[in-house]
């Protein structure tokens, strides 16, 4: 792993999670990334990052990391990036061990430039992806979609289901979406991508009380018919929470529920198109 890349002169360093309007700023300052990763949870899992960066990421796990005091943690960049010349980070950036590394410590520790971007602020909310994060749980979305510069995509592989959806109720998608935040258990408005084709969708994120089943993110194409074994991985845009989850006594009730909640997506997902 030593100079992974002799042509990087300027590193930002971060999470990089979401790579928001924030992240952007130090972006453009920089040659290439250290993305620091953690579990899970993401908005923008490390391999997703590509997607929306040009420049190249190099992922460090910070169970492996997290061990170094600052002057380690600078020598093991150095050791890397044999050029390194400037380091951009955030105004709050932390490292090293139990974060006891800051700004001040990283311009006495790195012999070279250090370049700081000030806290950027929408409607007076500082952006950082905790923030986000916390409003994509509560279904926040046109907030989330500010911070972040774009709307909140899961992007997800489709596993087995119960079956009962397609027999009883509606077809629906199963998808494993387990890397990824997720907002509050709900139905809601979404739009999903099956074969690079968008198709308008209801989501639903919860228990399944009302068959008797546990936990699951499954996903109903409105209108279309199509063989779900034909397709691997899925994308969602959260658009809208229609409604909580509510236990039904009887697949029927369900059943009428389920397409009120498709004629209200598609009344929501109509008028977001007209905007």
């Amino acid at each position: 792993m030593h100079h992974l890349n002799p042509n990087i002169n300027s590193l930002a360093i971060g999470s990089f999670d979401g790579i928001h309007i924030a992240h952007k700023e130090l972006i453009e300052q920089s040659d290439g990334l250290v993305a620091i990763e953690r579990s899970r949870g993401y908005l923008t899992p490390g391999y997703l990052r590509g997607y929306f960066v040009k420049k190249p990421i190099f992922l460090y796990m910070f169970e492996k990391i997290s061990s170094l005091d600052p002057s380690e943690f600078v020598q093991m960049l150095q050791s890397h990036f044999c050029n390194l010349q400037n380091i951009v980070v955030g105004y709050d950036f932390s490292f090293g061990r139990g974060a006891s590394g800051d700004v001040q410590t990283l311009k006495s520790t790195f012999e070279h430039k250090v370049t700081v971007v000030d806290e950027i602020k929408i409607d007076g909310i500082s952006v950082h992806s905790r923030v986000i994060k916390e409003y994509i749980q509560s279904a926040k979305f046109k907030m989330a979609t500010r911070l972040l510069g774009r709307e909140y995509t899961t992007y997800a592989k489709r596993i087995k289901g119960a079956g009962q959806g397609s027999k009883e109720l509606v077809a629906t998608i199963n998808l494993d979406t387990q890397e990824f935040v997720l907002p509050k258990d709900g139905t809601y408005a979404t739009r999903t991508k099956v074969k690079d084709k968008w198709y308008d969708s209801v989501t639903f994120v919860g228990k399944k009380d009302s068959v008797g089943l546990g936990f699951c993110v499954e996903t109903h194409l409105i209108g279309v018919e199509i063989s779900v074994d034909l397709c691997e991985e899925v994308e969602v845009v959260w658009v809208e929470h229609i409604r909580s989850n509510i236990v039904f006594k009887d697949l029927r009730m369900l059943k009428n529920q389920i397409e009120l909640d498709i004629q209200k997506t598609a009344e929501i997902l109509k008028n977001a198109k007209n905007i």
